[in-house]
């Protein structure tokens, strides 16, 4: 609606219709509503009025007005409009650092009882706002920000994880013990500084972003046990591998274990540290020639390997007994690429899920090509060579041993989406 239309209506005509002079009024009601919810000086009994009976735009400009009562404000906690509540938990969480002496008991009391109230909020966009404003405070109430930390949704949680000075290490061992989400745990990993209590609850969780985070942040401190845990399951982790060499912490037992498993280009690296025996150095060059050597024979094995998928699919023969017979022949990127290609993933998906070592995701993987279990089995015998207790066999001697529903779970894991039709 054009706000000017009765303005414009009362120029070109003569007389005023009961309809023009009623929207003329409501329009000068609104202008003037606006205007007196945003000056600091309209007095508090305006301000509860208009936050009383205002509409929306007017109780969110209250609600945004430093010059507020403390008790308009605790009314304002209860407004049924999420925008009002949202400028609410900004202005409180600022108020926050000037609350002192200077207000009275009663006004201090509010305050603190309104910030509190919006902890609790229904809605997570009024939480993760206030979650954010108040970080860093160190003058909020401890409740609040534990009932923001413990908040289920990460986008809640998360900032006050990751920076308040408030959590002790018990909070946040606590809160990594009861299994929150990735991202939470990714947020008390980034925390600066970390005591190594805490880096040793987030290793023990074994979530790989949260432990990648870890590793990344200069000032997490991590005990040399703790550590060299990690190293022992890195080798199947690749996110971790960059992480690991750029430790500064880092022993030469630990440095020659990674340079065992990872890439030239981060033996490179490991090299390049000032803080390295002539033995360490000496052996890292070794382990860097042996990466060439494997790298140039890699390179080899995978371009015969995606000349023969390409001819086998020309050929109409890219079916479970070519899978099968590249598995008994240990042909590891042969199976990749056939998977990938009859399942319509990407290769690099794939060799995420050989290289969990977990037969569950792979026997997801070989149901979504439309294979049999038979060749799931083969693969996980011949190619990942899982340990008896880790192979996933067949039900009823056939059948695949995981629901639809579980297999696309799995799948999901590994960025893989399974089409509903298919379940």
């Amino acid at each position: 609606m054009d706000k000017s239309a009765p303005y414009r209506d009362l120029r070109e005509q003569g007389g005023l219709s009961p309809r023009h002079a009623l929207d003329v009024l409501e329009l000068r009601a609104r202008q003037t509503q606006s205007d007196l919810a945003q000056r600091t000086d309209a007095g508090d009994a305006v301000l509860q009025y208009l936050a009383e009976h205002g509409a929306p735009a007017t109780r969110a400009a209250v609600a945004a007005n430093v010059a507020a009562p403390a008790t308009v404000n605790r009314h304002l906690a209860k407004d049924d409009d999420e925008n009002v509540r949202v400028e609410l938990a900004i202005k409180i969480a600022r108020l926050m650092p000037g609350l002192n002496g200077q207000d009275s008991a009663h006004a201090v009391a509010l305050t603190i009882e309104t910030l509190e109230y919006l902890a609790r909020d229904s809605a997570a966009r009024v939480r993760a706002v206030l979650a954010e404003e108040i970080k860093h405070l160190a003058n909020v109430p401890r409740d609040v920000v534990l009932t923001l930390a413990r908040d289920l949704e990460h986008v809640v949680a998360a900032p006050v994880l990751e920076y308040s000075p408030l959590l002790s290490d018990a909070d946040l061992i606590e809160i990594i013990a009861c299994g929150q989400v990735r991202e939470v745990l990714v947020a008390v990993a980034r925390r600066r500084p970390l005591s190594e209590k805490v880096s040793d609850t987030l290793v023990q969780s074994l979530d790989v972003p949260a432990v990648a985070a870890l590793l990344v942040n200069p000032d997490a401190k991590i005990r040399k046990e703790t550590l060299e845990r990690v190293v022992a399951e890195a080798e199947e982790i690749e996110s971790w591998h960059l992480p690991l060499a750029l430790r500064a912490d880092l022993s030469a037992r630990a440095v020659r274990r990674i340079a065992g498993f990872v890439g030239a280009a981060i033996i490179e690296r490991l090299a390049a540290r000032h803080d390295l025996a002539p033995a360490t150095r000496t052996h890292l060059n070794r382990q860097l020639r042996l990466r060439l050597e494997e790298k140039t024979d890699a390179a080899e094995a995978a371009a015969t390997a995606a000349a023969s998928v390409a001819r086998a699919k020309a050929n109409g023969a890219l079916s479970a007994n070519f899978v099968e017979d590249a598995a008994l022949g240990g042909h590891r990127e042969s199976v990749i690429l056939a998977l990938a290609e009859l399942a319509q993933v990407p290769a690099a998906n794939v060799r995420r899920i050989l290289a969990s070592g977990r037969a569950k995701p792979l026997v997801a993987l070989v149901w979504r090509a439309k294979l049999s279990m038979r060749v799931a089995f083969k693969i996980q015998t011949f190619v990942m060579k899982l340990p008896a207790h880790a192979l996933l066999p067949a039900r009823g001697g056939v059948g695949f041993p995981l629901t639809p529903e579980e297999m696309s779970w799995q799948l999901s894991c590994f960025d893989i989406r399974v089409d509903p039709r298919q379940l």
